[in-house]
């Protein structure tokens, strides 16, 4: 018996969907025969879906065999179904035959055969369990047990294979309560001197650790704060000296931070006020702000005043690339040969098509040219650095190649192809980064392809990187390293020629990992702050379709892609992580807007440039160190949504992309093409 076995996972990021195991190109309608030559038959129709097993029980890190196959209303087995499907993402991941569950819970994967009405569907449930836990490790802060302290206490649940367990629900008890209790947090408070144990259990597994309060030796307190006035989203760095009668300092002794507010008007800000993290404040509402520091029974107090932090400017449309008869996706700059600039911009369902633009007057953007190639999706286009050449990434390719197209770019306004590479790349590609020397490509969202360009008329492949059982969707290369967005496993660095870690560009070595939160990373952007010489790592969360909808059959794509369809919706936000020390990254701070979700970023000279997809164009101060959320620290100087009467779905704003460029702001937008603005000069306070 033939079977149709699933080739790898493909992802439809438009939709925020995952597809458990559809060939690239099985959407893709079979070629026209030749003139002349004879017909072909129709595929035939699909009418049952079966999976194998049908009910998958899965232990998180555990793969099974699983496999699909689709019959006719024969029972004859169809080789090569048009298929689709849908389910969570980052949660089920599939690779050589074999399913892996991430994260224990009850899903659904629905398989829908794609064309005609009323497509067989399969609803396939997924259930994974954790494995045990295997060890319970205690890590106490930094400090020591004074009496009338408090001491915070983490705990991680590891699995036999040193994977953690997140979000395991913890046991704390202590072993007299009247030496020192512990709360369900962890948070060790010392009562009187003596000998205590503090014992962390998780489903059955425990792990101790002892300590010795002693007498509290702190006789003052004094807080070392230079700074009286700051404005929202400064960060304060928290301070403070302890010291015995003697005048001797006490430096081992925990001090807890906390803050009273008052708001700078006589209506209380709602929600969150100031942030403290790891030593560090920040303000996120103006007023006046009462810094406590205590150690036991002694405490110390400091007064902050907080202005608002009026970084906001005007933001005007310059010009106009439109592009409304298909859906547009990425864009990139570009200075010419030829002294001109230019614009690259690629197209989302657009059969194919990738655009020219000349933007040297961007108040008057002119297409150049157009550049045809087999794909559904161009949904990533760059160009190197030195201008010599450009890429179009291609997704949904009629011969199921797909691979990257390389652009000769001597001629920058009608660019001529120089070669096609599809070596590793055959399952599609989402995106890519160019050097001068070599372009680094997504293949099918396994892994990253490192192709050498010297010769752009002959690229051949020099290496690559696949890191284990993850997912990845973007990659930027910054001094060497590359670094990656990963959805669950978050951003994974690479050394990939900067030599510190050992790796090289033909040997590629790992560096370090860091997942956040959301364990939606879609998008990364390193950046070097000069003003405070940190490394920030830009991450943004893709999910789509905050408001429930979710993909039933083919409805839903084929409104998506008809002129006139359902707008998106989006979720998640931008995760800010100081990755300075590769080997004890930080989360440390987000760009959080509650109703919209977040899109391509690139950061330039202390200003991110933000694509949020239906919350449009966002430009954000991320000047000096970063703490909490800077959306609620008023660091937002311009905000811009494009609504175009005339666009492929009418007045529905969903920015793709945004870069600075020559004091101006490019952005793709997915209904209504290239848009160019501009922020205008400041002279005075904006109402």
């Amino acid at each position: 018996m033939n079977v149709t076995r699933i080739p790898r996972f493909v992802s439809i990021a438009v939709l925020g969907l995952v597809a458990l195991s559809v060939p690239r190109a099985q959407a893709q309608q079979p070629a026209a025969p030749a003139q002349g030559a004879p017909a072909q038959a129709p595929a035939p129709r699909v009418a049952r879906i079966v999976a194998e097993p049908a009910n998958p029980a899965l232990v998180a890190g555990q793969p099974i065999p699983f496999k699909l196959t689709a019959y006719d209303s024969a029972g004859n087995v169809i080789e090569n179904p048009p298929l689709r499907s849908s389910g969570p993402r980052g949660i089920l991941r599939y690779a050589n035959g074999q399913l892996t569950g991430m994260q224990a819970g009850k899903y659904e994967v629905v398989v829908t055969a794609v064309g005609g009405t009323n497509p067989a569907r399969l609803t396939i449930p997924v259930t994974v369990q954790w494995p045990p836990i295997a060890q319970v490790e205690i890590l106490p802060e930094p400090g020591r047990l004074y009496a009338g302290v408090t001491l915070a206490h983490r705990a991680r649940a590891v699995h036999a294979d040193q994977s953690e367990r997140k979000n395991v629900a913890l046991t704390w008890r202590s072993s007299n309560d009247a030496i020192a209790t512990v709360d369900r947090f962890g948070n060790v408070t010392a009562r009187r001197p003596g000998a205590v144990t503090i014992t962390a259990e998780a489903e059955g597994v425990s792990s101790s650790v002892r300590h010795t309060v002693l007498a509290n030796p702190v006789a003052s307190l004094t807080i070392d704060i230079e700074e009286n006035s700051v404005r929202t989203g400064d960060v304060v760095h928290l301070k403070a000296t302890a010291k015995r009668a003697s005048g001797a300092a006490v430096a081992d002794v925990p001090i807890t931070w906390s803050y009273t507010y008052v708001p700078d008007d006589t209506i209380a800000a709602p929600g969150a006020t100031g942030v403290i993290d790891r030593g560090l404040f920040a303000a996120e509402v103006p007023g006046r702000y009462t810094l406590l520091a205590t150690a036991g029974p002694t405490s110390a107090r400091k007064v902050i005043a907080v202005s608002p932090r009026d970084v906001r400017k005007r933001i005007s449309v310059t010009g106009r690339g439109s592009i409304n008869h298909v859906h547009t996706s990425d864009l990139w700059p570009w200075t010419g040969k030829d002294g001109r600039d230019y614009a690259l911009v690629g197209t989302w369902g657009g059969d194919g098509w990738a655009y020219v633009f000349d933007i040297t007057d961007l108040g008057a953007i002119v297409k150049t040219d157009s550049i045809k190639v087999d794909a559904r999706v161009i949904n990533d286009v760059t160009v190197s650095p030195d201008g010599r050449y450009g890429a179009l990434s291609r997704e949904g390719a009629s011969n199921r190649v797909n691979g990257v197209v390389i652009l000769d770019l001597a001629n920058p306004a009608h660019p001529k192809v120089a070669a096609t590479f599809d070596q590793e790349l055959t399952g599609g590609v989402h995106n890519m980064f160019a050097t001068n020397d070599y372009l680094f490509a997504l293949s099918n969202g396994d892994k990253y392809v490192i192709i050498d360009m010297k010769d752009i008329y002959k690229p051949t492949y020099k290496s690559e990187y696949d890191h284990p059982n993850s997912r990845v969707h973007d990659v930027w290369v910054s001094n060497g390293i590359a670094y990656s967005s990963e959805w669950g496993t978050g951003v994974v660095a690479v050394d990939v020629g900067n030599g510190k870690w050992g790796g090289t560009i033909e040997k590629p070595k790992l560096i370090a990992t860091y997942p956040t939160t959301s364990g939606a990373t879609h998008e990364i952007f390193p950046y070097v702050q000069k003003s405070t010489g940190k490394v920030y790592l830009f991450l943004g969360d893709e999910i789509m379709s905050r408001e429930g909808r979710v993909w039933e059959g083919t409805s839903y794509l084929q409104n998506i892609n008809q002129k006139g369809g359902v707008p998106q919706t989006s979720a998640g936000y931008t995760h800010i992580i100081d990755f300075t020390d590769p080997t004890n990254p930080k989360n440390i701070a987000k760009y959080h807007q509650e109703e919209f979700g977040s899109h391509d970023i690139i950061v330039e000279d202390d200003v991110m440039y933000q694509a949020y997809y239906d919350g449009g164009l966002r430009i954000v101060d991320v000047s000096g160190e970063l703490v909490g959320n800077l959306a609620e620290q008023r660091r937002e100087i311009a905000v811009y949504k494009p609504f175009d009467p005339q666009g492929y779905t009418a007045n529905a704003s969903f920015v793709m992309n945004a870069m600075p460029w020559k004091g101006h702001i490019l952005f793709t937008d997915f209904n209504s093409g290239l848009w160019s603005a501009k922020l205008e000069p400041r002279s005075q306070p904006l109402p």
